[in-house]
C-alpha cells in the first residue's frame, strides 16, 4: 500500500512541530557505548613485511566471488607500478609502496566492529555478522550510497555501469566459506604466510607477541586494533602505516560513537531524517511496481497482439490455400474432361472422321 503525498508531508510537519513546540521526542543518537565486538568472530591478520607482491590473493578473490576478469593477467606484475584502488569488480588489490626494499600493501574492507557504512544505512542493507564480516544485502539497498560517503577507508563501491539493477560492492571476507568453517580465499592462496586468519582475540595476541620477539622488524603497533573502534582487519608494519598509505587520523571512536553527540543536540534532524528517507524508500518502492506493473501489460498486449497477428496470417494462409486446392481440382476436371472428349467423338461421327 503506497503512501500518499498528503500523508507523508503531515507527518514531516508533525516531526518538525513537535520538538519546535517542545514535545519530548525518543530520537536520539547511536549509544555512546564501547563495542568490543563478537565474541569468537573472526579476523584476517595481513603482515605487510611477508607480502612479496604475488598477486595469489588478488586471483583468488575473484575465484571466489565469481568476479570477472580482470583485463591483464594476475601474473602481470607491471600493474604493481601503479597505484590501484578497488572497484565494484575488483575487491581486493596489492600496491606497492616505493621504497629502498619494496613494500607491498594488501587493500580490502577492513570489516569495522562498528561499521560507519552500516551506521549510515538507514535501510539496514550493511550489516556486521556475529562472525566478523560486515556482510551486504542488495534486496534491501535503494542505492543511496550513504555508505560509500560514510567509509573512511573509501571502500565500499558502485556498479556504475548496471542501469536496471546497480548493487554496492566490497570485500565479503568469504563469509559463506567462513560460516562452512573454510578460510577466506585470499588467505588460503597465500603462500608467505603474509595472511592468517582466526579468532581477533588470538590474531591480536599472535601480533603482539611478534613485536615483542622481532622489535626490529615491527612498528609497535597493530593497525586496526582500535582505529575507528577497532576493525576484523588487523595489519603489522615494519613502516610507519602513514608511509605505507594507511590513515592514521582516524582516532579510536567508532562512527556511531561519532555521531551520538551531534545528533542528540540536534532532534530535529534525528526525527525527520529516518521519516523523510523511509518516504524517499517507500515512494522509490511503488514507482519499482508501477513500473512493473506496467511491463507485465506490455508484455500482455504484445503477445496479444502476436497472436491476433498470427491467426491473420494464418485466416489468409487458409484462404489462399483452399484457393489453390479449388483451382488445382477445377484444373484437373477440365483436364479430364479433355482427355474423356478426345477418346469419345461427338454423336453421329466416326473416329476416321476425327
Amino acid at each position: 500500500m503506497g503512501i500518499s503525498r498528503r500523508k507523508f508531508i503531515g507527518c514531516l510537519g508533525a516531526l518538525a512541530l513537535g520538538p519546535a513546540m517542545g514535545i519530548p521526542g525518543t530520537a536520539r543518537g547511536a549509544a555512546n557505548k564501547e563495542f568490543a565486538g563478537w565474541p569468537g568472530s573472526q579476523s584476517v591478520l595481513h603482515d605487510i613485511t611477508k607480502c612479496i607482491g604475488c598477486r595469489k590473493c588478488e586471483s583468488a578473490c575473484h575465484r571466489v566471488n565469481q568476479l570477472p576478469d580482470p583485463e591483464t593477467s594476475f601474473e602481470d606484475l607491471k600493474v604493481l607500478d601503479q597505484k590501484r584502488r578497488t572497484d565494484a569488480d575488483v575487491f581486493t588489490v596489492v600496491n606497492r609502496v616505493d621504497n629502498t626494499s619494496p613494500v607491498f600493501v594488501k587493500t580490502q574492507c577492513n570489516h569495522c566492529l562498528e561499521p560507519a557504512c552500516a551506521s549510515a544505512c538507514f535501510v539496514k542493507a550493511l550489516k556486521k555478522t556475529p562472525e566478523g564480516a560486515v556482510v551486504y544485502h542488495e534486496k534491501l539497498c535503494v542505492g543511496c550510497r550513504y555508505c560509500m560517503v560514510a567509509c573512511p577507508f573509501n571502500i565500499p563501491a558502485y556498479e556504475y555501469h548496471k542501469a536496471l539493477a546497480p548493487r554496492v560492492t566490497k570485500c565479503t571476507m568469504c563469509h559463506p566459506r567462513i560460516l562452512e568453517g573454510k578460510r577466506p580465499g585470499c588467505v588460503a592462496d597465500c603462500p608467505t604466510g603474509a595472511l592468517i586468519s582466526g579468532t581477533r582475540d588470538e590474531l591480536l595476541a599472535h601480533a603482539w607477541d611478534r613485536i615483542r620477539t622481532y622489535p626490529e622488524r615491527y612498528v609497535s603497533h597493530v593497525y586496526g586494533e582500535h582505529e575507528m573502534g577497532g576493525t576484523s582487519w588487523l595489519y603489522l608494519s615494519g613502516l610507519p602505516f602513514g608511509q605505507v598509505g594507511m590513515r592514521e587520523d582516524l582516532g579510536t571512536k567508532s562512527a556511531p560513537e561519532l555521531t551520538a553527540g551531534p545528533l542528540s543536540a540536534v532532534p530535529i534532524v534525528v526525527g525527520l531524517w529516518p521519516v523523510l528517507l523511509t518516504g524517499v524508500y517507500a515512494i522509490s518502492k511503488r514507482k519499482e511496481k508501477i513500473a512493473e506493473q506496467e511491463k507485465q501489460a506490455a508484455v500482455a498486449e504484445a503477445v496479444d497482439q502476436s497472436k491476433k497477428e498470427a491467426q491473420a496470417r494464418m485466416e489468409t494462409l487458409r484462404k489462399k490455400w483452399d484457393q489453390e486446392k479449388q483451382s488445382a481440382i477445377n484444373f484437373e476436371v477440365k483436364k479430364a474432361l479433355e482427355e474423356a472428349a478426345a477418346k469419345d467423338p461427338e454423336p453421329g461421327q466416326s473416329k476416321e472422321d476425327e
